[in-house]
């Protein structure tokens, strides 16, 4: 009876707290003195790949007919997703967080 409220509530947290783990998808705080030597270089593929999405986000859309707004819509899509493959996070879904805790339970 007492394993199973545990393993009820263990269940319930990791349900209610679910999200994405992702490693090295945001920088840490950075410290002033840290911050003084580092100069970060965005690579030049991917800010060419930032310009292109300020530049749609800048344009006057009202003018544009359906079909161009289509292969803009298409073409921020294609580079956000180029962006987040190029991110190196290490996604962990719930249900494999559930496995590993079960099995650690049960070990």
């Amino acid at each position: 009876m007492r394993k199973s409220i545990i393993l009820f509530l263990v269940m319930l947290s990791i349900v209610s707290f679910s999200s994405p783990v992702m490693a090295s998808e945001k920088d840490p705080k950075p410290n002033s003195t840290a911050t003084t030597n580092k100069v970060e270089e965005i690579p030049a593929e991917v800010q060419v790949m930032l310009d292109r999405l300020e530049e749609i986000k800048a344009m006057d859309k009202s003018d544009l007919k359906s079909a161009e707004r289509k292969e803009l819509r298409a073409e921020v899509r294609e580079i956000k997703s180029t962006l987040r493959a190029a991110g190196n996070g290490l996604y962990i879904s719930t249900g494999v967080i559930i496995i590993i805790l079960l099995l650690i339970i049960i070990l």
